[in-house]
């Protein structure tokens, strides 16, 4: 099964690490869904065809982002897909059924999103269709975690503590993009949803200053529905320690073929540039206040 050309299949480093010249601000970006380098094998022994195994991605949100070093703040971007494994789970939310044998006894099977089938190991694509044509070795699953999760989480937790040594607090925005909501298409559709696990991962000041950025340039902004923030909100949103952690959804109709999966290139340009204005805002604004 040949890849197009956005899903290259080359094994490379776990994510990219963009980082500004000086740290501005006590702010940190990830975007734990964008990645694209599909491992050949992978692809080859899936049941699906390329385009739909992409439908689970983020698609471009770290290019969306990408003014970030520039405005002093740095970003860290998952380059594997999120169907191969995602990082915002928890490391061992495996689901028995998709393994050819016995699971240890500590891995967490009865999560919601392993019911959901999507684990760290998606059984699933977000159309609902089975990812693989046959059950997976265990080893499989550990060793993704192992070359996968693991680094990408040492990355962050680095880049978090790094900052709140150097401004004393850190906000943490995790990046995603969200399908089309049934039912609100239109002019009433929202474009944007922030989640902060309705209030527990961040200061509600530090919520509403990101609500204000981009409600100010014209975005229509939900708060945690139906999104409310995955692992990485609630894992590293920690008011108390002063990290706070909000993760940000941007409709993909806003910037891409949601169908074919390909940039809207005037869109993107327009939506980028809003986004580094909220950037620009965010990175002069004094947070002072998150230290409590």
């Amino acid at each position: 099964m040949d890849l197009p050309p956005e899903m290259p299949s080359t094994r490379e480093a776990p994510f990219l690490l963009s980082r500004p010249a000086r740290q501005r601000a006590p702010i940190v970006l990830a975007s734990p869904h964008s990645g694209r380098n599909y491992p050949a094998d992978f692809v080859a022994e899936s049941r699906l065809d390329p385009l739909t195994l992409r439908r689970s991605e983020d698609s471009f949100v770290e290019e969306l982002f990408s003014s970030g070093p520039e405005r002093g703040i740095p970003l860290l971007a998952a380059t594997f897909p999120r169907v191969y494994l995602d990082v915002n789970r928890e490391p061992w939310e495996l689901d028995p059924a998709m393994f050819d044998g016995p699971l240890p006894d500590w891995v967490n099977s009865a999560s919601p999103r392993v019911g959901a089938g999507l684990g760290t190991i998606a059984r699933v694509v977000a159309s609902g269709e089975a990812v693989y044509r046959r059950r997976l070795p265990f080893e499989a699953a550990a060793e993704r975690v192992r070359d996968l999760w693991q680094p990408y989480h040492e990355a962050l937790a680095g880049l978090i503590r790094e900052t709140v040594e150097a401004f004393g607090v850190c906000l943490l925005l995790d990046c995603h993009s969200m399908p089309s909501l049934p039912g609100e298409r239109g002019p009433r559709a929202v474009d944007m949803i922030l989640g902060d696990a309705h209030g527990t991962a961040a200061a509600p000041r530090a919520t509403r200053m990101v609500e204000e950025g981009l409600s100010d340039l014209g975005y229509r902004v939900r708060r945690n529905d139906p999104y409310a923030g995955g692992y990485v909100t609630r894992h590293y949103g920690r008011p108390r320690d002063r990290v706070h952690a909000v993760q940000i959804e941007v409709a993909r109709g806003l910037y891409m073929d949601e169908r074919h999966i390909e940039r809207l290139p005037a869109a993107m340009a327009s939506l980028r540039r809003d986004l580094d204005t909220l950037l620009e805002r965010l990175a002069a604004s004094d947070w002072s206040f998150l230290r409590g």
